[in-house]
């Protein structure tokens, strides 16, 4: 079967394959720690779970309107405004199978054959993938180390132009934990009003943070008419499998992203939805628990890669992804990670994995238990000084 050209141009996560590969390792006998897959190892709370089960029970197993059940767009609305410090509507929110919809939707809805779309890199993988397959041109901005994986403002700037159609911002950010400062919004606000760019803000992450405050797109009323805001339950509430996300945007692009999804899947299962009302509307202590379980683990997983001859490592301030600086080890990124899985029995992430800007770093996720991570630790201390023998 000869497949569509634009099929050359799709991407794809590197976590999922690595997952394989270290499942093969589990099956011939071999101890795996796994610290490739970005998924909190806490369970989604009982509250959560219950509302999905009398969603059940109560027959909620039907069709539901295309956007979402009106009492989550409600929902959705009311938690961004009380968290954004903004005034959107119920019609302007379309609830999605996970967030990824989102970004493909809303490129499919804007971006043309030769638009340039400005992107993170090192970044989460589909953004690039996404832009190929729209038949857009990707156009990275560089997060960099030393400026603790924050954009250089005037790079930036240069980067941008009358072509570029969409800006794509995560904060705090996959793979490196980087968290953007309100200086930073402001200059992609003045670049997006200059070029007349809409912007996709990705803060699905937002929740995660553990030092200093949360910088929102949405603080800047003059961008909301412009803005796609990207979030979800799947990080704050450890729902990644119930695939439930959200989008935030104007209402005519509202609409557009309905029809699309009315025209791929229909629309997000009610039990998910039901599960998703109660974990906005109910107890929001779980959120805090398992943000200070991943903040005493990033404290223990970037000390112990600091004392690692050969890899250092910055602190991150969201997410849960340490994200260490590995050339002092000698070898490139992809090799060391596949060494570091087949020698020591840790699956990780090649900094690659998320664009070309990644070479010279490795992914760790630390949503995994302490014990693990000490474990994990050990192990790569050993293979990385037999290396250096």
């Amino acid at each position: 079967m000869k497949l569509a050209e634009r099929m050359n141009r799709l991407g794809t996560e590197t976590a999922f394959h690595v997952l394989v590969k270290a499942r093969a390792l589990e099956a011939q006998g071999r101890s795996v720690i796994h610290l490739e897959l970005g998924e909190p190892d806490f369970p989604t709370p009982d509250n959560i779970v219950q509302a999905g089960v009398r969603a059940l029970r109560d027959g909620k197993t039907k069709y539901t309107p295309s956007a979402g059940i009106p009492e989550l767009r409600e929902a959705i609305v009311a938690h961004v405004n009380a968290t954004r410090g903004t005034s959107f509507t119920a019609d302007q929110v379309v609830v999605t199978p996970g967030a990824k919809p989102i970004m493909f939707f809303t490129m499919l809805a804007l971006v043309e054959p030769g638009d340039e779309v400005l992107y993170p890199s090192p970044g989460f993988p589909i953004y690039e993938s996404m832009i190929n397959y729209c038949g857009g041109k990707a156009v990275p901005y560089i997060l960099r180390e030393a400026n603790d994986f924050r954009f250089d403002p005037d790079e930036f700037r240069a980067l941008a132009n009358a072509r570029t159609k969409l800006i794509i911002l995560n904060s705090p950010q996959n793979p490196t934990g980087g968290v953007l400062e309100q200086s930073d919004l402001q200059v992609v606000a003045e670049t997006a009003l200059k070029y007349d760019s809409a912007i996709l803000t990705d803060e699905v992450y937002w929740r995660i943070l553990y030092d200093g405050t949360f910088s929102s797109l949405l603080s800047m009323p003059e961008l909301h008419s412009r803005t796609i805001l990207l979030d979800g339950f799947s990080k704050a509430y450890s729902m990644t499998g119930w695939r439930l996300g959200w989008g935030v945007m104007p209402a005519d692009l509202a609409d557009q992203i309905t029809r699309l999804q009315t025209n791929a899947n229909s629309c997000v299962a009610g039990v998910a939805q039901y599960a998703g009302l109660e974990a906005l509307k109910g107890p929001q202590d779980s959120v805090g628990k398992m943000v200070a379980a991943f903040k005493e683990r990033r404290d223990t997983i970037v000390e112990g890669l600091n004392n690692i001859p050969g890899l250092t490592c910055l602190k991150p301030r969201g997410a849960f992804y340490a994200f260490p600086n590995s050339t002092g080890t000698g070898w490139d990124s992809r090799r060391l990670a596949e060494y570091l899985l087949n020698d020591a029995g840790v699956a990780c992430l090649s900094g690659t994995a998320f664009g070309d800007a990644g070479e010279g770093y490795l992914r760790f996720s630390y949503a995994n238990s302490l014990e693990n991570i000490k474990e994990a630790l050990r192990r790569i201390r050993a293979a990385i000084e037999k290396i250096q023998d």
